[in-house]
């Protein structure tokens, strides 16, 4: 369990000191241009969840975030998996959680401010922004989430049930 909350812990500390620098130095100014027509750094507030969508209270959000993350934890407890493979997906997920977590109970919302500018325009007459601002968080979330599903047979092996049952 050490490495689950060694890497977790990492995630937060990172996401919650690049969402500080994001307030220091682009609340005020909005947005900084990293490289031009593709990646800016641009601050944001979001109420919602994963693309901004909005379905429920903040205290709604805050128990649905916090009881998610207390069973990632237990989970990961419980399996007494001690593997680096299985480990780090559920750290990334837990921190990013976590990371969420405390801006939503300081601030009131999360802060967003990693923004790749791939498409912003009118599409059929409604205007289209094609990927939403993220955070540290956000991407730590995504990154295990997609370790656990590119990598499952690996996380998660099959048990060799000829070996169980004695079959030859």
């Amino acid at each position: 369990m050490k490495w689950f909350f060694t890497f977790a812990s990492a995630v937060v500390l990172l996401d919650q000191f690049t969402k500080k620098l994001a307030v220091l130095f682009l609340r005020d100014r909005g947005t900084v241009t990293i490289i031009p027509d593709w990646l800016k750094l641009t601050y944001a507030e979001n109420n919602g969840i994963a693309f901004g969508v909005e379905f429920a209270s903040q205290a709604i959000m805050i128990l649905l975030v916090g009881s998610i993350s207390l069973m990632i934890a237990l989970y990961v407890l419980k399996s007494g998996n001690r593997k680096t493979l299985f480990l780090l997906p559920f750290s990334l997920i837990f921190g990013g959680g976590i990371g969420n977590l405390i801006d939503r109970l300081t601030v009131g919302r999360v802060i967003d401010f990693i923004h790749f500018d791939l498409y912003q325009g009118t599409i059929m007459g409604s205007w289209v922004s094609l990927w939403p601002i993220f955070n540290v968080a956000d991407s730590a979330i995504t990154i295990g989430a997609c370790m656990l599903i590119l990598l499952h047979n690996r996380i998660f092996p099959e048990p060799d049930t000829k070996a169980e049952n004695h079959v030859r």
